[in-house]
């Protein structure tokens, strides 16, 4: 009868028994040490002997930092925030954590900070989780060969420097010299293609980032690319873990099978924001006072980029860094390393922007050290000889500068040397399929070009880019399949070229030379 009325009171007798025959709960330990010295971007912390390196502490002021130096009595932190905020004598906390960012499908159409905040005023990001931005490479095993390319849409990358899915490829050169729009560029062509696209800012300036989200989204491909950026705004220890941070994303979407090409803009400024952070932790200085270890940060970066195995998600990760130069100094300390680290570079001359060579790639200082094995069998065929007809060329061009006198052979020569190295120039934002590159290459190399101007030779190229793709249809389809050109094939894309030339002449079709 009492049970129909409800739960009935518990006893105080009984309420006591419950709580003294209960366990107690586990004691909540708490390590909290005292900032004794802040600098710019750094805090020296006494009073958490336990600490260990890289671990994630708390200051009283809401920032986070990094354990970067252990020594008796101090730690030497990095500060992922503003530190004029943090005073001395303040309290820190242990975290007992490593730093992490937000990664997965939710930070696809953003642009980010290093924690995976939002930047862009569109809200927080959403359907993400917490990964650490620090990750061991993946071992030999889990690897494989580089087998497929990545296409740039760029000429005289695709042709000569090929590049492949999961290589890491440097793009280095002086200021101005287009570095920054290359990269773009080759974002810009996935948008034919599954890659999924992290672009990493680190010490550039806001206007520039902009300009990069606003050529994305005018191209459409905004929503298939993350935008970090760590602007020379920001703080010191925020540029440090960027590229770490780019990296953990790109390993979350190429352990899903996804192919991911991710930009580093630029590993220069990512070098000087370590040195200065060493240098005010009293760390010794090496040579043009980078620390010792400047190697070992880029080197554990971009070995994480790669072909992988089904072992560790199928994907792939291509890495390209960008770095700058001061007067063409490729010899320079970060350059050398850099270059030692990866499987080649895109060396973008000063001397090629001065003649008004867009891209200015200079193939004689370029290579691709993996791609050549991805490159496709047509690209191989059409610009086998391309490297050497340039130089050739180029050789020529400055003794025939002595000469008064040329005989028609030179002449000749000298013709269709600057009809390829014409047949290279490609306007900004602009990538070309693969079919129309390569009747761009055959019609250079077989004297389409040869007298033309370089207005006409612009158009002749722009009726190619547009009616190679729907004319030769059955070809580009054969060439993404890895077929070889044969005879037959040549002399369509020879065919188009000249029907090309003959509308850009007014009519006039004069035969190929």
């Amino acid at each position: 009868m009492n049970a129909s009325l409800g739960p009935q009171p518990i006893e105080p007798e009984t309420v006591l028994d419950l709580l003294l025959h209960s366990p107690s709960p586990a004691p909540l330990l708490s390590e909290v040490g005292t900032v004794t010295q802040v600098g710019d971007g750094i805090a020296i912390v006494a009073g958490l002997e336990r600490a260990l390196a890289d671990e994630v502490l708390e200051f009283a002021c809401g920032l986070s930092g990094i354990v970067l130096d252990l020594e008796p009595g101090r730690l030497g932190v990095v500060v992922l925030g503003p530190s004029d905020q943090i005073m001395i004598g303040e309290a820190v906390k242990r975290t007992r954590k490593v730093v992490s960012t937000r990664v997965g499908p939710g930070l696809l159409g953003r642009v980010v900070d290093p924690l995976g905040a939002a930047r862009d005023g569109l809200g927080a990001v959403k359907h993400a989780t917490l990964h650490p931005v620090e990750a061991e490479a993946p071992a030999i095993r889990d690897r494989q060969a580089i087998t497929h390319p990545l296409a740039t849409g760029i000429k005289a990358i695709d042709a000569a420097v090929p590049v492949g899915l999961g290589q890491r490829q440097l793009v280095i050169g002086d200021r101005q010299t287009g570095k920054t729009s290359l990269c773009v560029d080759a974002m810009l062509n996935q948008a034919h293609s599954d890659v999924i696209c992290i672009y990493c800012a680190v010490g550039q300036r806001g206007d520039a980032v902009a300009k990069v989200v606003a050529a994305l989204r005018a191209a459409d491909m905004l929503e298939r690319v993350i935008v970090m950026a760590a602007g020379d705004e920001d703080a010191t220890g925020l540029a440090y873990i960027a590229p770490y941070s780019a990296m953990a994303m790109a390993e979350y979407f190429s352990g899903q099978g996804r192919d991911v090409l991710i930009v580093f803009d630029d590993l220069t400024h990512h070098a000087r924001s370590y040195r200065e952070l060493s240098l005010l932790l009293r760390r010794p200085p090496g040579r043009e006072a980078f620390p010792g270890d400047i190697f070992y940060i880029h080197a554990r970066l971009l070995e994480r980029a790669g072909q992988f195995t089904d072992r560790v998600g199928g994907g792939s990760i291509t890495a390209l860094g960008v770095v700058e130069t001061q007067a063409e100094n490729l010899s320079a300390y970060i350059p050398t390393n850099l270059i030692s680290i990866t499987d080649g570079q895109i060396y973008l001359s000063p001397r090629l922007v001065r003649k008004n060579q867009f891209p200015a790639v200079d193939l004689g200082k370029s290579v691709s050290r993996v791609g050549g094995k991805a490159q496709t069998a047509a690209f191989r065929k059409v610009a086998g000889n391309l490297r050497v007809t340039l130089s050739q060329f180029e050789e020529l061009e400055d003794f025939a500068r002595f000469g008064t006198r040329l005989d028609d052979a030179t002449r000749a020569r000298l013709t269709r040397g600057a009809a390829v190295r014409g047949a290279l120039r490609q306007a900004e934002r602009d990538p070309m399929p693969a079919i129309s590159q390569l009747v761009i290459l055959t019609a250079a190399q077989t004297g389409v070009f040869d007298d033309l101007d370089e207005a006409a030779m612009r158009a002749v190229m722009d009726q190619i880019k547009a009616e190679a793709p729907v004319v030769l249809a059955d070809i580009a389809k054969q060439i993404t399949q890895g077929a070889e050109l044969d005879d037959v094939a040549q002399a369509e894309m020879c065919a188009l070229a000249q029907k090309a030339r003959a509308t850009a002449k007014g009519g006039e079709d004069v035969p190929i030379a």
